[in-house]
């Protein structure tokens, strides 16, 4: 060969005496595991395996709500709490539009949204194990901006996709006899036509529920709180109850799913 052509084999020695040992081979001289670590590295290859493969995805709640000033929303960051206190179940916070113009709502003075909170849209319901929905109430039943998000759920309910989803509802109102009760039984039509399961949470509070000393909202429907003129805040005894509805919720979810 020309001058750096290539590789020169020596003159004096064939190619199979170039090395006096054998050529490396992987099986040959790979170590000798005994029956014990052969058994042992075939567990932890499995193990590995099946751990990447079969990931347990948790459940997932959503809290669906409308607030004007505010105390609905107090209700689902609690209520989010108890969804979460569930071992394999996830709360996620979501926001309906809002109908009324900018103007209108700082006439109303209505305080400005986090940015933090997304803005659900109908396509997204279907990504849920269960439904928690909150809305104030006007003139005993929901708020219109709850009602035109239910108003946009035609084509789920054309097929259907909401049918055996559980859902329950937490609500708001301006007195003691403003609807706590007639708010959220009302709504019930709307689970009914989409063929949802209609999830109360009874007298499961226990001795919260007949507690007389003190202002609190809530039935057996669903949570519940008082806002007056929007100047007062939720109590602790009201928060509780929104965190224990968001736990029922999330044992009932599992439940119903291990089915």
């Amino acid at each position: 060969m020309g001058k750096g052509g290539g590789c020169i084999f020596s003159k004096k020695r064939s190619t199979l005496e170039a090395s006096d040992q054998d050529p490396p081979n992987p099986d040959r001289d790979a170590p000798v595991l005994s029956q014990n670590e052969t058994a042992a590295a075939t567990t932890t290859a499995i193990t590995v395996e099946n751990s990447s493969s079969h990931e347990v995805k948790k459940l997932k709640v959503f809290i669906v709500f409308y607030s004007m000033y505010g105390h609905v929303e107090c209700l689902a960051k609690r209520m989010k709490k108890g969804v979460d206190s569930i071992d394999g179940v996830e709360g996620f916070l979501y926001r309906v539009p809002e109908t009324l113009p900018m103007d209108v709502l700082e006439q109303m003075r209505v305080p400005q949204k986090e940015d933090e909170l997304p803005v659900i849209s109908v396509d997204e319901l279907v990504e849920a194990d269960g439904l928690l929905f909150g809305f104030p109430t006007r003139f005993g039943s929901m708020a219109s901006q709850m009602k035109a998000f239910f108003d946009s759920t035609g084509q789920l309910w054309e097929q259907q996709r909401l049918a055996g989803v559980p859902a329950g509802f937490f609500v708001s109102t301006g007195t003691q006899g403003g609807g706590q009760e007639t708010t959220a039984w009302t709504a019930i039509t709307q689970l009914a036509h989409h063929g949802m399961l209609y999830v109360p949470i009874g007298y499961t509070f226990g001795a919260g529920m007949f507690k007389m000393d003190s202002l609190r909202g809530g039935s057996p429907y669903g949570a519940g709180v008082y806002s007056g003129d929007g100047s007062r805040v939720p109590s602790e005894t009201e928060l509780a109850l929104a965190e224990h509805q968001g736990k029922y919720m999330a044992a009932m979810v599992k439940r119903l799913l291990s089915i």
